[in-house]
């Protein structure tokens, strides 16, 4: 979890000029995901939303297949991405809590994520066109990593397959 300098994400200058990891990881992280599932549609992952509970702060959005995740950092085994995160969350505010949220919408769209309750930017909403970033930034990582095959399920019905065994339920 990054929490940036007050007045940074309402200046595009300063926000735009954050470096890569801080922009993908305060603010455009749902970019970042689209761009993965655009590239990577084959693979098996899909989004989810780490929905903070009424009260808290501390959205963020990355893909997974179930065992592995990818958001700003690269590649992490699930359960570590969700400690991590949890672990910095509470770093600031003792008591936080999230939800684990399969995201069956557009992460491009303002207006079909507000169906879901997110609030985000669409790419150009930004300084400059955010998605081109997203998939340079891709270009870092080593996407050699043993990938599960198409999940026969989620295309059926739009669910990742954690949603559908219920083993996200919340950060506690």
């Amino acid at each position: 979890m990054y929490l940036l300098r007050p007045g940074i994400k309402q200046d595009p200058v300063r926000r735009w000029g954050l470096p890569d990891r801080v922009f993908f990881a305060a603010g455009a992280c749902h970019i970042l995901a689209h761009a993965f599932l655009e590239r990577f549609y084959w693979a098996g992952f899909s989004p989810v939303w780490v929905r903070p509970r009424a009260g808290f702060t501390g959205n963020h959005v990355f893909v997974a297949n179930g065992d592995l995740a990818f958001d700003y950092h690269g590649y992490v085994p699930l359960a570590r991405l969700v400690e991590h995160y949890t672990k910095r969350a509470r770093h600031r505010f003792p008591k936080w809590k999230a939800d684990l949220m399969p995201v069956t919408v557009s992460l491009v769209s303002r207006e079909a994520a507000k169906a879901i309750g997110m609030d985000i930017r669409e790419p150009t909403q930004f300084l400059h066109d955010a998605l081109p970033r997203a998939r340079r930034y891709l270009d870092r990582f080593d996407h050699r990593v043993p990938h599960r095959p198409p999940n026969l399920a989620l295309e059926r019905t739009g669910e990742t397959p954690a949603a559908q065994s219920g083993r996200w339920t919340a950060c506690d």
